[in-house]
């Protein structure tokens, strides 16, 4: 067979490689909307008679890989952090107070329902055939306690420092081969910051 003919069969062999390489790197438009970073929205800030409260809720939490992860059965846990400090006055800030608070969402598909754990605010798991409200339960914390106002002095200057994660699940040994290329347990969103004179 004539050699030039074997070279040019081979060079485009190799180039529909890389056409089909190149294809499958490219972003796709609809994968790229679906991944929007999670963003806290609506943070507020409000005190009781004895402690400073602070609200917040969570958009773009659930890209469409969690929801079907979350559809399999698969218990999908959130954590939230919130931080206060001291600002003024030093050129150190003083940590006031430093919580880390946990949501967790499992799928039961025999009874179609969502139960969801949010131990920091009820002891008792609630439980919705609605995903939608099941996703609100999981992106919204309100009420949450920050610290008592007896440690706030007045006219200090104060920060809160606030974050959103998707926790990472520990997986069986056997599993991780599995899922070595999947990041969804990666999601979280930025730090947000609040500044206060009490």
């Amino acid at each position: 067979m004539n050699p030039l003919f074997l070279r040019h069969q081979k060079s485009v062999g190799l180039l529909l490689i890389v056409i089909f390489v190149l294809q499958l790197a490219a972003p796709c438009p609809v994968t790229a909307k679906d991944e929007r970073q999670p963003i806290l929205t609506d943070i507020k800030m409000a005190n009781t008679r004895d402690d400073l409260l602070i609200y917040f809720e969570v958009e773009n939490a659930f890209p469409p890989k969690i929801i079907q992860r979350i559809e399999n059965g698969i218990l999908t846990p959130f954590s939230f952090h919130v931080s206060l400090y001291r600002t003024g006055g030093s050129w150190l800030d003083k940590k006031i107070t430093d919580l880390d608070i946990h949501s967790s969402i499992k799928y039961n598909s025999l009874k179609q329902e969502y139960t969801v754990f949010r131990p920091w605010k009820e002891e008792k798991p609630a439980v919705t055939k609605s995903f939608d409200e099941a996703r609100d339960w999981m992106t919204r914390v309100d009420n949450l306690v920050v610290t008592p106002l007896t440690d706030l002095v007045k006219g200090e200057k104060y920060q809160v420092r606030i974050r959103a994660k998707l926790t990472r699940v520990t997986l069986p040994f056997a599993l991780h081969y599995v899922f070595f290329f999947v990041s969804f347990w990666d999601i979280k969103t930025d730090w947000y910051i609040i500044n206060f004179t009490y």
